[in-house]
This record gives structure tokens, C-alpha cells and sequence, in this order.
């Protein structure tokens, strides 16, 4: 079938709470810390050079990029940093891909793309894939069309050039059963990594289409981070992703509102519990997540729930960002996918709190590779200093006598 979309099963495990159910223009604007945004077009002027069958293509340095990060002053308030992430970056004909690339420009953002590799594989070549512990071919989310296949590679190449990132979702998205990726070995994942990569890298070939555009990235050089399916298997994903060179994994399930630290030698970014409004427990900062909590895992509920739900969701998201804001300063990490759950509410709830956050003073919307790189440029004292504050947890003193460098005996 070439349908899409993450299997309501394979998802429930992820809500949190005693009581859920389950669980590019140029921008301007740049302050002393280097965050403003610079005005490189695509490439540049170097020429474009392709790489192997031509889907890929060096291009030169990634256009609409921040300045390079410079590390907090003593006393300085850090920057609120917030990530939008999106599972799968999939463009099934709902115009939900392009939305979220216009309202990043409108506001000046950027976001990460976890492209799942299947999603530039025809379905007639499926069993190209051959995923660890299941059939050839096999996959839990379904193959896309041809037509969203050429859909999802045009945004794709806008999002880069856009200056946002294409991170990996992986493949066959499996959460249950003994192919779960929840038991996958280090070489499994490694073996699962190379697949998702060669199907971003041979789509061309794949598809029969050599004389559409190539993807403007080296996808070797790209990609530095993902988020495995339902959050599962991060474990023995690990080393086999440091292995790869990549810095970060944000496939860690039920994180806190707290500054992160490495694992196994990559920043540790994981989802986050969020105020809930309404309810005395937390719910994971993603989109299905509230789902599982206010419909009970049915994706089209009975649309008169729609208003309340969109505002609570809503109300969560901006809940979480004033809690970390005015205390802590601890990033935000919102996990969405591009479906249109319950009418939609979800996508709303994501674009009304992106418009809320942005353009307040000291916020940086990001990507988790532009994290990564903030977080490498810091003085890791200071960092071991932030990592000390609990969730909604003020500095002491404020942040001028918080971050000042302790006087020497």
C-alpha cells in the first residue's frame, strides 16, 4: 500500500503520565553571541559537483547558516534555544511540508528533517531494503507514490537551502514484535544506518529519474544526528552512531527539562516532559503524545474535542518554553509529524506556539545541529554549572552571579 503515516500502536508507548492513556531569505539580527543569520546563497559561487549517481551533490557551504557560536561571557543569561523536529519529513500531498518551510522564514527559524530513507524508495524496489530481523521489503509505515516521492525531494531540497537540517528517521519504523528496533544489535543499526543513507543516495537510480535536480548535500557529510522509531533502541544505537561520526541522538524517551549532557559520546537531546494543562502529570513535548493522552490513540476522534484539545496543546507547548524561559534556561525539544491527526489540531498547535516563541528576546530557533555546535563552543564548566539547575530551577542570584567565575582561594 503507499500510504504513510506511523502506526497508532507503534506510538501509544510514548505518552507520559501517571494518568495518560497510553503514552530562504537571509535573516538579520545578529546580537554578540553570533546567532544572527547570514546571507550565503545556495553554493555560493563554487559549481555544483555530483556525487555518485547524481542524487546527491556538492554544492558548497550551506547557505542561511548562523554565524559561528561564541561562548557565553561570565554572567551572561544564556540564550533560550528551541528545536522543532519533524519524524519522517514525508510530503503526502497535504501541503504540511512547505507550511512549516514558509512559517520558518516568516519567523526566522530553523528546524531538523529526520528524512526516513524509505520515503525516496519507489515501492516497487522495496525489497531493496532489507531490514534487520524482518522480510525484505518489509515496513511498518507505508511506501510513498511516485508523486510524493518527487514532492518530498523538492522540499526536502528547499529545507537545505533553506538552511535547516536533514537528519534520519531510519527505515521500516518497527516498534513491535521480534523485529523490533528496541532489540536491534550496534551492527544492526549500523547495517540499518547504511540503508537509509544508500536509498537518500541512489534514489536516482532507484527511481528512473536522472533528470530531476539532486539533493544540493554530501548526505555522508550531512548527517549527524537522528531519532529512532518510538524512541526505542538508543542503547546499542549509540556506538554504532558514534561509530559514523555523528554528534548527537535525540531518540532518548521520557527527558527532562534540563541542560543536556553527552551519552556514549553524543549529546544526549531527548524528548522532554511538559506541563499538561488540566492534568497533575506531564506529557512528552510531541505531537502524538498529546494525541494518546486526549483521543486515546484514535487519530480522528469526534471533531467537536478539536477546539479544546488544540488549545491545550497549544498551552502545553508555550507551557513548557515559559517554564525553562524564566528559570533554567534549559532547551526545548517538539517533536511533530506531518499528518493531520484529529483535523489537524496537532499542526496548528505547533504553528501557533512557534509564532508565540519567536521574536521573544534571547530565543534561538535552531536545529539540533546548530545546538550541538552552540553546545561545543561552551566552556564545559559552564555547562557542568547549567546542568546543575533541576527543571524550573531559577540560578541563584540570577544569572550574572550564577554563571560569574568562582574567585580563586
Amino acid at each position: 500500500m503507499s500510504t504513510s503515516g506511523i502506526s497508532r500502536r507503534h506510538v501509544a508507548r510514548l505518552a507520559l503520565g501517571a494518568g495518560a492513556a497510553v503514552t530562504a531569505t537571509a535573516l538579520t539580527g545578529c546580537g554578540r553571541d553570533g546567532w544572527g543569520f547570514g546571507s550565503a546563497g545556495p553554493g555560493a559561487q563554487e559549481a555544483t559537483r555530483l556525487i555518485g549517481d547524481g542524487s546527491t551533490s556538492y554544492t558548497g557551504r550551506q547557505p542561511n547558516q548562523p554565524d559561528p557560536p561564541a561562548a557565553l561571557e561570565p554572567g551572561e543569561t544564556p540564550p533560550q534555544f528551541v528545536v522543532f523536529s519533524w519524524d519522517g519529513a514525508g510530503e503526502l500531498g497535504t501541503g504540511l511540508f512547505p507550511r512549516f518551510l514558509d512559517l520558518a522564514r516568516a519567523h526566522g527559524a530553523h528546524m531538523t528533517f529526520f528524512l526516513s530513507g524509505l520515503y525516496l524508495l519507489p515501492e516497487d524496489k522495496k525489497r531493496l531494503y532489507r531490514p534487520p530481523n524482518n522480510p525484505a521489503g518489509a515496513s511498518d509505515i507505508g511506501y510513498l507514490s511516485d508523486a510524493h516521492i518527487k514532492e518530498t525531494l523538492k522540499y526536502v531540497r528547499q529545507a537545505w537551502h533553506d538552511g535547516h537540517e536533514i537528519g534520519t528517521h531510519f527505515n521500516g519504523h518497527f516498534c513491535e514484535g521480534p523485529g523490533s528496533v528496541a532489540d536491534w544489535t550496534s551492527a544492526q543499526w549500523h547495517a540499518e544506518i547504511e540503508q537509509a543513507r544508500s536509498f537518500v543516495k541512489s534514489w536516482r537510480t532507484n527511481t528512473g529519474w536522472h533528470d530531476d535536480p539532486p539533493l544540493p548535500f554530501d548526505y555522508d557529510k550531512e548527517l549527524v544526528g537522528g531519532r529512532t522509531p518510538c524512541l526505542l533502541g538508543q542503547e546499542n544505537l549509540l556506538p554504532a552512531a558514534r561509530a559514523l561520526g555523528w554528534r548527537y541522538d535525540a531518540s532518548s524517551p521520557g527527558g527532562v527539562q534540563r541542560w543536556p549532557r553527552k551519552r556514549g559520546g553524543l549529546w544526549d537531546l531527548p524528548l522532554q516532559g511538559i506541563p499538561f494543562p488540566g492534568h497533575s502529570f506531564e506529557v512528552l513535548s510531541m505531537d502524538y503524545n498529546m494525541l494518546a493522552n486526549q483521543s486515546r490513540n484514535t487519530t480522528r476522534a469526534p471533531s467537536y474535542n478539536y477546539p479544546y484539545w488544540r488549545a491545550q496543546a497549544t498551552q502545553s507547548y508555550l507551557a513548557g518554553f515559559d517554564r525553562a524561559y524564566e528559570t533554567n534556561r534549559a532547551p526545548l525539544f517538539i517533536g511533530n509529524h506531518f499528518e493531520e491527526w484529529n483535523g489537524g489540531i496537532y499542526m496548528d498547535a505547533a504553528e501557533e506556539a512557534l509564532r508565540r516563541i519567536a521574536g521573544r528576546p534571547e530565543v534561538r530557533l535552531v536545529s539540533f545541529r546548530q545546538f550541538a555546535d552552540w553546545l561545543d563552543a561552551q566552556d564545559p564548566r559552564i555547562l557542568a554549572r547549567l546542568r546543575s539547575l533541576e527543571v524550573g530551577e531559577r540560578p541563584a542570584g540570577g544569572w550574572k552571579a550564577f554563571l560569574r567565575p568562582a574567585r580563586r582561594a
